[in-house]
């Protein structure tokens, strides 16, 4: 465990020196205030609105940020350092592959929990103070929704790790990393969409809410529609109001999202030529 921390503690110094930290936290901060300020000027109002449209409004836009953020922080986390000669260099240290992968992972999800946890929990404070909602009940949901939040984007760094081992060079992994973040987070939805049209939706009931778990972003937009009890549903997803709406059915597949990859990434690396 000690091994383990200590690559941890060198992945998030990395990325406190490289202002990874602050700027995804400045990132969060804005979209939460802003959303929270004038997400109701379409309507010729400004001002915090909902509790619920805050909410949702912010998941849409952490579907398309979270997961880029996370695949850019951690797609040369292997490839970079076996192009510059550091990762053998590390390998020659008491230090298994395993301890290697989860101590590089600790660190660099914790980047993104802390960023998560400023940007977005320093907004749920000030909106708890000046808007007319509760503030326990501000509090909550966005505990909720940050804790749904660093998962997505645990997911997607796990992703990442397999892509840096699997390519040879940076630019590939680069290149790589967008065509997965744009399958996941525009491709699925569209096909998904596709077929119900196709068949009019003369489809099982039952299978298109487990067919939404093969997705990471949209359990986290489920799981936020949940925590704010939204009563409605968009495309897709109101489907999955009857089928895949429990919070512990919820986070075992967001769970399984981030061991999966990471034990597939644990694999590739042990068998791995390095040389």
């Amino acid at each position: 465990m000690n091994k383990i921390l200590i690559v941890a503690q060198k992945e998030f110094r990395d990325g406190m020196r490289n202002r990874w930290t602050g700027a995804i936290t400045l990132i969060f901060t804005l979209l939460s205030l802003g959303l929270a300020y004038f997400g109701s000027a379409a309507a010729g109002v400004l001002g915090f609105s909902s509790l619920e449209s805050t909410l949702v409004s912010l998941a849409s836009l952490c579907v398309m940020l979270i997961p880029l953020i996370a695949l850019m922080l951690a797609y040369n986390c292997f490839v970079g350092e076996l192009e510059q000669g550091t990762l053998l260099l590390l390998l020659t240290y008491p230090l298994s592959h395993g301890q290697l992968l989860l101590g590089k992972f600790v660190g660099q999800a914790s980047i993104l929990t802390v960023a998560s946890l400023l940007g977005f929990g320093l907004p749920a404070v000030f909106i708890s103070i000046f808007s007319d909602v509760e503030a326990s009940a501000v509090l909550v949901a966005f505990g909720w929704f940050i804790l749904a939040a660093s998962i997505l984007g645990w997911v997607f760094i796990a992703i990442a790790y397999i892509i840096s081992l699997c390519v040879g060079e940076k630019s590939k992994a680069a290149g790589l990393a967008l065509i997965v973040w744009f399958g996941f987070v525009l491709v699925f939805d569209l096909v998904l969409m596709a077929i119900l049209v196709a068949s009019e939706g003369d489809i099982n009931q039952t299978l298109v809410p487990f067919l939404l778990w093969l997705n990471p972003t949209d359990l986290f937009r489920i799981f936020v529609y949940m925590i704010v009890d939204a009563e409605s549903y968009a495309g897709v997803l109101q489907i999955a109001q009857e089928g895949a709406n429990g919070f512990s059915y919820l986070m075992l597949a967001m769970t399984l999202w981030v061991v999966v990859p990471l034990a597939c990434a644990w694999w590739i690396l042990g068998r791995k030529e390095l040389s």
